[in-house]
């Protein structure tokens, strides 16, 4: 089987399909306009974010049998259409979890201690010690929204800090010795610390909007290292300086590209993304949760074994 390659990963990746008896091409510059003239030749599309995969492009993708994702989500490809044509859908979300669930707890750790406002202090000359006094994990309820790969890596990197961890999830019957499962309304009345940890579909786009936010019991902690369209962030700045959310970590932005590859839509800042650059009680993370050195090798292992376990026997 032919496989085209759209994005440079791991060269584990290359290395287990041709070992494995696929053919590799990789293209990484030419245009979407452009792959969309060679695509009728493949079987297989490894991909991460550069274009979005269409009904155009599926339509000129006529022998194609895979497109396979080097992350967690598949928001980029029309899935349903792609369905309907016969091309099975691959992703990867057991690569980067971990990496996820550590970044997670870090910016947790980091708001709750003022990590970022006290190095800038120190490095400015300032040695405001009360001022930074912090905040302890410990006797804490954590609220975890999602539990698939990255809810759960999350909860059990949480497992030593004697907190409690809740979940909400639209799966029925979930839970495990990390976490409980609960109703939204429960979560909302307990909760001091949200994490989202939800793919962006039309069930959680704007799902983190003033509504959502106002109807927990008491202020909350935010993390948001799922996707950044889920969260309106005119309405957490709101929150922000009400003090209804009392900080937040947030690694994926509303208004990032689809890509992933940079922030902005248009040269002009949005005046709830500027308020948000200026808070000092923010962590920002450039869409990296998932991006380590380990999860980059784990990603490609796991995206080559899943196509081998599909389409090794596969004759073109």
């Amino acid at each position: 089987m032919k496989v085209l390659h759209l994005d440079n990963n791991h060269p584990l990746l290359l290395k287990m399909l041709q070992e494995a008896g696929f053919s590799n091409d990789e293209n990484y510059k030419s245009s979407k306009s452009e792959v969309e003239t060679i695509i009728s030749k493949y079987d297989g599309l490894v991909i991460r974010s550069r274009f979005n995969i269409d009904q155009q492009f599926l339509d000129a993708a006529k022998n194609l049998k895979f497109i396979a994702r080097v992350g967690a989500g598949l928001e980029s490809i029309e899935i349903d259409y792609a369905e309907k044509r016969g091309v099975k859908l691959i992703a990867a979300p057991e690569g980067n979890r971990n990496a996820v669930g550590e970044h997670a707890l870090g910016m947790l750790l980091s708001l709750f201690n003022k990590l970022n406002k006290a190095d800038n202090e120190v490095k400015n000359g300032l040695w405001n010690r009360e001022a930074n006094r912090g905040v302890e994990l410990d006797g804490k309820v954590v609220g975890i929204i999602g539990y698939g790969n990255m809810g759960k890596a999350f909860a059990k990197k949480l497992k030593g800090f004697d907190c409690d961890v809740l979940f909400f999830d639209i799966k029925n019957n979930i839970g495990d010795e990390n976490a409980m499962q609960v109703s939204l309304p429960e979560l909302q009345q307990k909760v001091d610390v949200l994490s989202v940890h939800t793919p962006w579909t039309p069930l959680t786009d704007k799902m983190i909007n003033s509504e959502f936010i106002n109807s927990f019991s008491k202020p909350f902690w935010f993390l948001n290292t799922a996707r950044g369209k889920s969260v309106v962030t005119a309405d957490l700045v709101s929150a922000l300086k009400s003090g209804k959310i009392l900080g937040a970590g947030l690694d994926v932005l509303e208004f990032e590209k689809l890509s992933f590859e940079t922030l902005f839509d248009s040269d002009n800042l949005p005046n709830s993304l500027k308020e948000l650059f200026s808070m000092e009680n923010v962590i920002l993370s450039p869409h990296i949760a998932g991006w380590t050195i380990e999860s980059k090798e784990k990603l490609a292992t796991v995206i080559a074994q899943k196509i081998i376990q599909n389409f090794k026997t596969v004759k073109k």
